[in-house]
């Protein structure tokens, strides 16, 4: 069992950063392949990047390639989304997700574990 809770969100203007944080509760975090999601109102939450648990791979949508960076921190039990030149359409509830051993999933259904999510808005 892992829980997780978001926080880093809020209001940012165009062209900004935000470096959004989820810590982790859990023995075994260090096992975890950890994603991050976002999700607007009345849309399916997609997939925004992903790490493995020892940090060596990551997958990003193309939507924020090149913008967003994911990191992990074992020692610390958090995994971070740096998030660079923010565009309105960025604007979300983003979700920490986990998920016990190996490879990276881009989408929720392989993920058993969910943060409460925070707010990221993004103004034009």
């Amino acid at each position: 069992q892992v829980q997780l809770v978001e926080s880093g969100g809020g209001l940012v203007q165009a062209g900004g950063s935000l470096r959004l944080s989820c810590a982790a509760s859990g023995r075994t975090f260090s096992s975890y392949t950890m994603g991050w999601f976002r999700q607007t109102p009345g849309k399916e939450r997609e997939f925004a990047a992903a790490i493995s648990s020892s940090g060596a791979d990551t997958s990003y949508a193309d939507s924020v390639k090149g913008r967003f960076t994911i990191s992990i921190d074992n020692a610390k039990s958090t995994v971070y989304l740096q998030m660079n030149s923010l565009k309105p359409e960025d604007t979300a509830v983003y979700y920490c997700a986990a998920r016990p051993y190996g490879t990276i999933f881009t989408t929720t259904r392989p993920y058993p574990y969910w943060g409460q999510g925070t707010q990221v808005t993004v103004s034009s």
